[in-house]
């Protein structure tokens, strides 16, 4: 299958714009460029808080977003993707939006610190500190109990981690995860890292600097907080819904971690969009996989 003709326009424009020079780039002019306009219009949602919670290190943002109708709700944490280095709460608002409607959930999205000023394994311990706050604050919330959690590229990484640290804890609960074209492996050497190494928007050495910014030493590499796929035991964790793109570096990993956690017991609905490319949810242009994406999760969720 080829890549989707709906694709053609934004990926000439990302090729016209051109990607950083990796040898000079810094992570702070990394995210200045790294930035789609905000649409117009916002995707509306009944409201949308702001708020600073504790974290291991200092106030954490979240950002909550709750459905229109009368609640209570589902919650769902969530984490976003940028190669734990780059975007933020404002580059994942409308996505948060969208599946805070479509899901009728409501949606704490989280700032969690970003590399290289705060390495790994700062990231899954703030989003492990918003996720426990996120259970024992469910009334504030209006949530009726089903805690979930997700995230997207590195967020779906962080989702997994908070799985296995809430596994390991004894806590919180959590009902299911979502892991959308998920980092699972810092690992180059899957057949889809090398057919599209490059040319589909993510590209392998993007991914290179992301790893080498994000871990402080080459043995985190082989943590499962950091690699999910590398945990010798996925058995008890949350169900899951993993999402994947055909034309994705990340597509073989993403697959290999929902096999695992089916052979370990774990119920997964794999999904796989084969004619996208890596992080079509954030595209500026609508999309039909990324409806049927908001479908699907919804349809999740509502199990």
């Amino acid at each position: 299958m080829a890549v989707s003709p709906e694709l053609t326009e934004i990926l000439a424009f990302m090729d016209a714009v051109g990607k950083p020079d990796l040898a000079q780039v810094t992570p702070a002019d990394f995210r200045e460029s790294f930035a789609f306009p905000p649409p117009e219009q916002a995707h509306p949602v009944a409201r949308v808080e702001n708020k600073m919670i504790t974290g291991p290190a200092g106030e954490l943002p979240i950002r909550i977003y709750t459905p229109h109708g009368d609640g209570p709700f589902p919650v769902l944490v969530y984490f976003h993707g940028g190669g734990f280095v780059i975007c933020d709460l404002d580059s994942h608002d409308d996505q948060c939006r969208k599946m805070c409607d479509a899901m009728r959930t409501v949606v704490v999205s989280v700032d969690y610190r970003l590399a290289p000023e705060a390495k790994f394994p700062a990231a899954p311990q703030d989003c492990f500190a918003a996720t426990r706050w996120c259970a024992a604050n469910q009334s504030m919330l209006q949530g009726n109990g089903r805690l979930t959690i997700g995230g997207d590229s590195a967020g779906g990484c962080l989702a997994a981690a908070v799985s296995l640290m809430a596994k390991a804890e004894g806590g919180p609960t959590i009902d299911h995860q979502f892991l959308i074209y998920p980092v699972t492996n810092c690992a180059f050497d899957t057949p889809s890292y090398q057919e599209f190494s490059e040319g589909y928007f993510l590209e392998r050495e993007t991914m290179r600097w992301f790893w080498r910014h994000y871990l402080a030493s080459e043995e985190d590499a082989s943590n499962p907080l950091a690699s999910p796929l590398l945990a010798p035991d996925l058995s008890g964790l949350p169900a899951a819904t993993v999402i994947t793109a055909g034309y994705d570096p990340l597509r073989d990993e993403g697959r290999a971690y929902a096999d695992k956690l089916a052979a370990a017991g774990v119920p997964v609905s794999y999904h796989c969009f084969d004619d996208m490319v890596h992080g079509y949810l954030g595209f500026p242009v609508p999309l039909t996989a990324s409806a049927e994406t908001y479908q699907l999760l919804a349809q999740q969720q509502s199990r």
